[in-house]
């Protein structure tokens, strides 16, 4: 059964192809590549949420990723139920379950909607002037109250049991965004053999093309030839394609955060799919096709369900088949919004009015518009939507004032213009530049090898975007340094534009009759319930900069970080200030660009492989003699070698004794070691260390101690020379990782003139201790190469040779006073290397010995642990 507001032979989607769900225990059913959105705007239902401050039923604004108002409960099962979801996003499935969030008892019916009648009250930076009295009623009574009221969702209460992954990839060419800009900019530097990356955040590339019914590139509609472009970028060995996946980050050189939702869209997915996968890119050059968003217009009760962006309306007419009222009226300031009522006529649904703020605009799409019969009034204002639950009209007057008249609609959709999405370039910490003659903000000064193309960079035309961003997508190959790459080795042919559509300018700010009535409510930030008056209430109050302004109000606080309502509510701050945009300023985009979950974030690391447990090459053996083991870091280390009836005082006891009368074998493995190589390495170790290092020689060692900034320790270790460049130096077993950050952190930003590399070699070896009066009787009889004599090898002295066939850095130094070696052989060759010690040392009354008893050994002679004592 066809759904009441699906148009027939409407959309691209196969409508014989049916998927069932539910809203709010509701059962309905809709068409498979729906979104949750287009599926119930398909079965005529608008009000989806409650706005967060005054509870005020919302309704669909958008059909992307800048949706403030639709954000629901997704739930699979009792653990897997996703708060916030945006329903312009949420692909369909058959069985999806959501629901409305921020209302009680239900979304129709929300108690909470009387602070709409007490919104005197609740006006802007409220919570800076309220609660202040009595101070024994904040502990007790407001800070738990407004705790309650905070937030929209509700966070799951069990552990997420869905998995997460995690990928590296490296490339030549970024490519953020699948519209025709980024699809020509990809299809440009792949023809030239370079690596590619294109990513969107939708499951269909296309972008605008998805609702420009007007566009034509090679001869064919437009969506088309994006399906057929991207067709042959997936074929192309060099080219990786990844739809469903938001380009959240821009960071330092080059290096972009995504998410890909693997299986969110799915019915059933598979035990081995990861719901999402989060990929860390590193790319030679990034070119940003990220396009722009339309703009709402600013009037008295904007926010009733039913009134929509233009483009949201053309959308789900033209991709999903939905119209989304019988008889719509139309408000706008620029053209765009002509054509989403041209196309909404064409597919037989009423069209009231087109009301027009400005004076006399000429153009095709208002000729075209006029001649299908659509009323079009020019220089005119709607002052107000009519309804509550729904819009059931909007009332009209010329701008400066005069005669009122309401219109009855079912649906209001509304242009101010377009805004270039420059989040990411921003994030790039790039400079954006207002453009007076626009009235936009475009990308100035680039910070990173990164370029923007398309409707992200201000460029308007689909044919000077394409050209735009095909040249662009040449020289990112060439500036990626690959050779023989670059324009003139582009195989194919550029895309040529057959037809297209103009979007003229549009306005910011508050539209006529949104500001002379103190008591209207003309919202800028959906979500937050923020208002024009507010903007300028906080202007009154003493705000100058945006950034103030901003958190004075929460405009752009919310989850869609003020997408839609950035512009405007500058240009109203500006407006009231008396001043250019340019000298109010822009807030500061940060990412992520949208939600990120918690899961694609830990990604793998999570349980065990969040904290995993460390064994070094010997604890096999360690298990099979029984001996007990400690937590030392992430590190499993033997404690003590317990025999049968002894506790571990006795084992201790025994352990140490051995040591001192014969000899003792032990796993130091644990410890840190990081080779320091390079011509500078001896300089670079005296800026770190306490001790000098130029004149020690080769072959030697020396206790080394590394302190902070303020004089205290911060790790120390033996250090061995192997070589005039190359040292091996050795940590605490806790200390590894930071002192090896510690020494990458100095290297790169105090002594980057140096000419050194550092290796964290700490897995790489295992290490045996030998220690007691025989233990160079234990290790003599198996090592090859290296002269055991005290006169050849005396204390505090490395030797490179071999041991058991094994290659091995033999250290002569001790932790226990008695005359001991430290064995250091691959860690594949560890535990062999021991067996054949513990062989050699039974001849001689050895015996195991672990951290306890080495505690006693070393505090016996005097021997410090660095953060024990």
């Amino acid at each position: 059964m066809i759904a009441a507001f699906r148009i027939p032979g409407a959309g691209r989607l196969k409508q014989a192809e049916t998927a069932s769900f539910s809203f709010d225990g509701r059962p309905y059913a809709g068409v498979e590549g729906d979104t949750l959105a287009s599926a119930l705007l398909a079965n005529g239902v608008h009000l989806v949420g409650r706005s967060f401050k005054y509870h005020r039923p919302r309704g669909f604004l958008s059909a992307g990723a800048e949706e403030p108002n639709a954000l629901v409960e997704v739930k699979r099962d009792a653990a897997r139920k996703t708060p916030n979801v945006r329903a312009t996003v949420q692909e369909l499935y058959d069985g999806l379950t959501a629901q409305s969030q921020n209302r009680w008892p239900s979304l129709s019916f929300d108690v909470s909607a009387v602070g709409d009648i007490a919104s005197p009250l609740l006006s802007a930076g409220f919570y800076y002037k309220t609660f202040m009295w009595p101070k024994s009623a904040w502990k007790n009574l407001y800070e738990p109250k407004i705790r309650a009221a905070a937030g929209l969702g509700v966070a799951p209460d069990q552990p997420d049991p869905d998995h997460y992954s995690a990928r590296y990839a490296h490339c030549d060419v970024l490519v953020v965004g699948g519209g025709a800009a980024g699809i020509a900019a990809a299809l440009a530097a792949a023809e030239t053999g370079v690596r590619v990356i294109l990513a969107d955040e939708q499951a269909d590339f296309g972008g605008s093309l998805r609702f420009e019914s007007g566009a034509r590139i090679d001869g064919q509609d437009g969506f088309a030839w994006a399906q057929g472009a991207v067709a042959k970028l997936k074929a192309m060995d060099n080219v990786r394609v990844l739809s469903r996946t938001t380009a959240f980050g821009y960071y330092a050189q080059n290096f972009v955060g995504l998410v890909e939702r693997v299986s969110d869209h799915l019915q059933s997915p598979g035990r081995d799919l990861p719901r999402e996968r989060l990929w860390q890119v590193r790319a030679s050059r990034v070119v940003l096709a990220t396009g722009a968003i339309e703009r709402h217009m600013v009037f008295a009760d904007n926010d009733r369900p039913g009134i929509m962006l233009a483009s949201a309306a053309r959308t789900y007419l033209n991709h999903y088949g939905v119209a989304v009222g019988r008889n719509v009226g139309v408000y706008t300031a620029n053209d765009s919004a002509y054509a989403a009522a041209i196309d909404l006529k064409k597919a037989g649904v009423g069209v009231a009015a087109i009301v027009d703020l400005r004076d006399n605009p000429t153009g095709p799409v208002i000729d075209e518009a006029r001649a299908l019969g659509i009323e079009v009034n020019f220089g005119r204002a709607v002052i107000r939507a009519g309804g509550k639950l729904r819009v059931s009209s909007m009332t009209v007057q010329p701008k400066n004032g005069g005669g009122e008249r309401t219109i009855p609609v079912d649906a209001i959709l509304m242009s101010a213009g377009w805004t270039p999405s420059v989040h990411l370039f921003s994030q790039s910490r790039g400079k954006v530049a207002f453009n007076d003659e626009t009235k936009r903000f475009v990308p100035g000064a680039y910070a990173q090898d990164c370029v923007s193309v398309g409707a992200c960079n201000g460029t308007d035309g689909l044919s000077a975007t394409i050209d735009e961003a095909y040249a662009a997508g040449a020289k990112a190959a060439k500036d990626a340094g690959v050779k023989n790459a670059g324009a003139d080795t582009v195989k194919g042919a550029k895309p040529k534009v057959d037809a297209s559509e103009s979007w003229s300018r549009g306005m910011l700010g508050a539209a006529p009759g949104a500001g002379a009535d103190t008591t209207v409510k003309a919202f800028v930030d959906f979500q937050n319930d923020v208002t024009a008056k507010d903007i300028r209430q906080a202007v009154h109050e003493g705000m100058r900069s945006i950034e103030h302004v901003k958190r004075f109000t929460t405009n752009g606080m919310a989850t869609d970080q003020g997408k839609t309502s950035n512009m405007h509510g500058l240009a109203i701050a500006a407006e009231t200030l008396g001043k250019p945009i340019p000298q109010v300023g822009l807030t500061t985009f940060r990412a992520p660009y949208t939600p990120v979950t918690f899961g694609s974030i830990v990604g793998h690391a999570r349980g065990p492989l969040f904290d995993p447990a460390r064994k070094t090459a010997i604890h096999p053996w360690a298990e099979r003699q029984g001996a007990v083991f400690e937590d030392v870091g992430q590190w499993k280390r033997a404690w003590y070698f317990p025999k049968a009836g002894e506790d571990m005082h006795a084992a201790v006891d025994r352990e140490c004794v051995t040591v001192r009368k014969a000899a003792g074998l032990f796993d130091a493995s644990t410890l840190g070691k990081i080779e320091v190589v390079g011509p500078d390495a001896a300089k670079f170790m005296e800026l770190l260390y306490t001790n000098p290092w130029e004149k020690l020689e080769p072959g030697r060692c020396r206790y080394g101690i590394m302190l902070r900034e303020d004089g205290f320790i911060y790790d120390d270790g033996v250090v061995g020379r192997l070589a005039p460049d190359r040292f091996h130096v050795t940590t605490t077993t806790g200390g590894a990782p930071r002192v090896m950050n510690h020494m990458e952190d100095y290297l790169q930003t105090e002594f980057p003139h140096l000419n050194v590399w550092l290796t964290s070699i700490t897995e790489q070896w295992a290490v045996i201790a030998v220690q007691g009066p025989k233990s160079r009787d234990i290790i003599a009889p198996l090592v090859e190469g290296i002269d055991m004599s005290d006169d050849a090898l005396p204390h505090m002295s490395v030797r490179e040779g071999k041991i058991c066939g094994v290659p091995t850095r033999l250290f002569r130094m001790s932790f226990t006073g008695e005359r001991g070696f430290e064995v250091n052989v691959p860690a594949d060759h560890g535990q062999a290397v021991w067996e054949a010690l513990w062989a050699e040392g039974q001849k001689h009354g050895a015996c195991a010995y672990g951290t306890e008893a080495m505690h006693v050994l070393r505090a016996e002679k005097g021997y410090i642990i660095v953060g024990q004592d």
